[in-house]
């Protein structure tokens, strides 16, 4: 039976009892469900999954906006490009055949919509075909999927014209929308419509490090609404040719914290990043209330609420909220908290801020809520298993009835301007030989998995360990 416990971050605090870790055998692979566990974290109805993205892991030539930025020199850090990433359009059933073997149950995944509209209004059966064997062959593994619509990828035509700086890229959406959709519905329950909105349009038009490097924060501005309006017409669009769909955003959510709280100007920054970041995309796909700067056109769904605080009609059935760093903000820059743990990418590594994104997102926007990632880079898989345990204890913690739990990612990818020296996969990929191999991190996860949260033993087996071989945990 379960030992419940009365607060899963002060258990980790605790750490193991009195020579647990002499009681307990490191068994890696999945023990007998008849055995008697004594549970470190119960996940209760929590579902665990993983996430993928179509650029960063199918490889080949198709023509996307990301495979004609990484050719130019330097574009990207270590001049490696997504035609070869982890190889997926060629190996769905060797990954399928790994998400068996970790026991996964619930599979985000995305489509490229390159290979599916190569030009504009011209569609290829072929590809389209590939996507729904690959969505049957997951059904029929007993993995049901979320698929997403759009993730940071443009068809190059759709690039050359200048993407979702135009008003009609809006309706290039939907015409792609319409197509996947009346293909693949009766595959899909459940549809992300756009991934992290407020990220493309920052880093691609208001830092101009992705394509097409515009350097505008007026232009991110435009961006971010035509985006915001492709969601809500995306919305009512799925619905109408598939009823019973649920659909929603991936929205890329953190906590923005002053470097001193006594500084009008730290306090002021911390506000005004929130507000531009996240406030303002939230609340247009989410209620089609757009705040400035935001600005809605005629072709925008009418607001549902006049009021802030009586939301109206939602434009989401489930809330997806991508996890992973906070912001230590000083006047209107943004850092990390000094002498902070971090990752391999210098993120800052802070469960706490999964806890109060949570609980402030359930307050304003309720409903189901997913999340839609969350992971680290750690090429060693040193400490990637307590990451998983202290950000699976801020959930717990947090007191939000979560549905889901997607890792970013499933196996290691072509993590955009960074290339292939990032790794967050939970499976490790090398990418000469594209042998993959399950990691440490992996198998805790896939017992996790199967006893539906984390026990003494696998606490003891690869939670300590992580702690142990890692300086970047400071307790």
């Amino acid at each position: 039976m379960s030992r419940p416990v009365t607060s899963a971050r002060q258990q980790w605090r605790l750490g193991l009892t009195e020579n647990a870790s002499s009681m307990f055998s490191c068994v890696k692979d999945v023990v007998p469900a008849s055995y008697c566990y004594v549970m470190k974290l119960d996940l209760g109805s929590l579902e665990l999954g993983v996430a993928t993205a179509a650029t960063q892991i199918e490889g080949g030539d198709a023509d996307t906006n990301w495979h004609r930025w990484a050719t130019r020199p330097g574009a990207v850090k270590d001049g490696s490009t997504p035609a070869r990433a982890a190889d997926h359009w060629n190996r769905v059933d060797q990954d399928i055949a790994l998400l068996v073997e970790l026991g996964v149950k619930h599979y985000r995944m995305g489509l490229e919509w390159a290979r599916i509209e190569p030009k504009e209004g011209v569609f290829d059966a072929e590809a389209l075909g590939h996507y729904r064997s690959e969505l049957t062959k997951l059904r029929q593994a007993g993995i049901t999927p979320v698929v997403t619509l759009h993730h940071f990828n443009n068809p190059g035509w759709l690039e050359e014209r200048g993407a979702w700086s135009r008003r009609d890229t809006v309706s290039a959406f939907l015409t792609y929308v319409r197509r996947v959709v009346q293909h693949l519905s009766d595959l899909v329950d459940e549809w992300i419509t756009i991934n992290e909105p407020n990220v493309y349009a920052s880093q691609a038009y208001w830092f101009g490090i992705w394509p097409p490097a515009h350097k505008s924060v007026h232009e991110a501005m435009i961006v971010l609404s035509h985006l915001s309006q492709a969601h809500l017409r995306a919305y009512t669009l799925i619905h109408a040719i598939q009823p019973s769909a649920k659909v929603g955003a991936a929205h890329h959510l953190r906590v923005f914290d002053p470097a001193n709280r006594t500084n009008p100007a730290d306090l002021a920054g911390a506000k005004a990043m929130e507000y531009l970041f996240q406030t303002t995309a939230l609340e247009a796909m989410s209620y089609g209330r757009f705040l400035p700067p935001l600005r809605r056109t005629s072709t925008t769904p009418p607001a549902v609420s006049a009021s802030y605080g009586k939301p109206g009609r939602r434009y989401y059935d489930f809330m997806g909220i991508n996890y992973y760093t906070r912001s230590w903000v000083t006047g209107f820059s943004e850092g990390t908290r000094p002498n902070s743990p971090v990752n391999d990418l210098g993120w800052e590594i802070y469960p706490t801020g999964l806890t109060r994104v949570l609980r402030k997102v359930a307050k304003r926007y309720p409903g189901p809520i997913y999340i839609t990632e969350n992971g680290t880079a750690d090429a060693q898989d040193c400490f990637r298993a307590r990451f998983l345990a202290d950000h699976l204890s801020a959930i717990v913690d947090s007191g939000v009835p979560v549905a889901r739990y997607y890792h970013w990612c499933f196996t290691d990818n072509w993590e955009w301007v960074e290339g292939e020296e990032p790794r967050f996969g939970l499976v490790q990929l090398d990418y000469e030989s594209q042998t993959r191999q399950i990691t440490e991190s992996g198998r805790m996860y896939a017992d996790m998995i199967a006893h539906r949260g984390l026990t003494d033993e696998a606490y003891a087996c690869w939670v300590v360990p992580s702690a142990g071989g890692s300086t970047r945990f400071v307790g």
